[in-house]
């Protein structure tokens, strides 16, 4: 079977329908290193570069916002090894990155609980941050330490706290009220969720969000996900019908 080329399925896209939030779960390096008999911290370092190709190829197509689940409440419960190397390779990326998303005009965003990651993670993010604080292009939002059940209690001890020092009252609580606790609400809900590797659940992530997105599962690996899969992931979301519990 002929390669279809990234120019080839650029000219299928619906320029007036990219999805403004795109959500990714950047699932299989581990058993992508496997596969081809590495150790796993040799796919996480195959998945970092991919990071990079996939920001870029978002900015370049317009779409508004971009959310990378990085890191879960969960994946603490690894060996203690990769846990450090994936700290580390977080480090190395912002800083080979923070040049590109300049350029880019991306701005870097953090969905989850910072205080638990080492101070050297947290002091190059909080670096990163500060730097493209004022950039108007798109947003890059990295779930860090993230859970889609933590979000929701975060959100609802916000809402407690506003009620209990009277700037809220219960009645005045809807869903745009909920929806504006959250971590980051000018990101909006997500349009396109994509899995890579070929899982199919949502794991905890981005669950407020998440309610009317169009699911996208591939079993490409993260590590081979490029911005042709990226294209492909957009036309198959342009095909489909959004009815938003309508008819």
């Amino acid at each position: 079977m002929a390669k279809v080329s990234g120019s080839a399925l650029e000219k299928e896209l619906d320029q007036l329908s990219i999805p403004g939030h795109v959500a990714i779960i950047m699932d299989g390096n581990g058993r992508w290193a496997k596969s081809k008999h590495l150790p796993r911290i040799s796919g996480h370092a195959m998945g970092a570069k991919r990071v990079s190709e996939i920001v870029t190829a978002a900015s370049d197509l317009g779409i508004k916002a971009l959310s990378l689940y990085a890191f879960s409440t969960e994946n603490w419960s690894r060996p203690q090894q990769e846990v450090s190397f994936l700290m580390s390779l977080l480090v190395k990326y912002l800083k080979k990155e923070l040049k590109n998303l300049v350029r880019k005009d991306v701005k870097l965003v953090i969905s989850g609980h910072l205080e638990d990651l080492p101070a050297a993670a947290k002091e190059v993010i909080n670096h990163t941050m500060e730097s493209s604080r004022q950039h108007r292009g798109m947003i890059f939002n990295l779930c860090l330490n993230y859970g889609g059940r933590q979000e929701l209690t975060d959100a609802c001890c916000a809402l407690i706290k506003q009620v209990n020092t009277g700037q809220l009252s219960i009645a005045e609580i809807n869903e745009h009220i909920v929806g504006q606790n959250l971590y980051h609400p000018e990101l909006g809900d997500v349009d396109l969720m994509i899995r890579t590797s070929g899982e199919e659940r949502i794991s905890n992530y981005l669950l407020w969000q998440l309610a009317y997105s169009e699911l996208y599962f591939t079993p490409v690996m993260w590590p081979d996900f490029t911005k042709i899969d990226l294209l492909k992931a957009i036309i198959a979301y342009q095909k489909r019908e959004r009815r938003f519990g309508g008819i």
